[in-house]
């Protein structure tokens, strides 16, 4: 009786090396999308397994050239929609009521969190790591305040600091 041996090799691949398609970000290895060659073994135990990689082949490659163009095209109407929302943020601006002294010295601060909720108060959702703040507000006055929206999207907003109203 003769019996056949069972293969282990993955297909497409010499005993050297294999081509494979990244299915997610590898550290040290690639991004998605990228194709790599890599030991037979690496890939036939760790990466194929765990789904992080797939072979490399040309439908594969064709899908992830398809993909890519519409994450271009996703991201060029975000990039889009970004910038309307900060031309609109630069004719914008915020008035935050604080209490302060007779010297116009706050007795708090505001910090780019107060700026956030004043923000999407007025209809703006602007995250607070988004807003660029040298250093807290600490006095009565008007401010420029940048904004940082996208990495390639950057806009200014007013923010005007006011003595709170007395209560009567």
């Amino acid at each position: 009786m003769v019996r056949k041996q069972r293969s282990t090799s993955v297909v497409g691949s010499s005993k050297s090396s294999v081509d494979v398609l990244l299915a997610e970000k590898v550290d040290s290895l690639g991004e998605q999308g990228d194709i790599v060659r890599v030991k037979p073994g690496y890939a036939r135990n760790y990466l194929l397994p765990y789904g992080l990689a797939t072979i490399a082949t040309e439908h594969n490659q064709r899908m992830v050239v398809q993909h890519q163009k519409r994450l271009v095209e996703l991201e060029k109407d975000r990039l889009k929609s970004l910038k309307v929302v900060a031309d609109k943020l630069s004719k914008h601006s915020v008035t935050m009521e604080a209490n302060a002294n007779e010297e116009g010295h706050l007795y708090g601060s505001i910090v780019a969190v107060d700026i956030s909720k004043s923000l999407k108060e007025g209809g703006f959702d602007v995250p607070a790591d988004g807003i660029r703040l040298e250093g807290p507000l600490k006095e009565l006055g008007m401010y420029t305040v940048k904004l940082q929206l996208h990495e390639k999207v950057k806009t200014e907003v007013k923010v005007w600091v006011v003595p709170a109203a007395e209560k009567s």
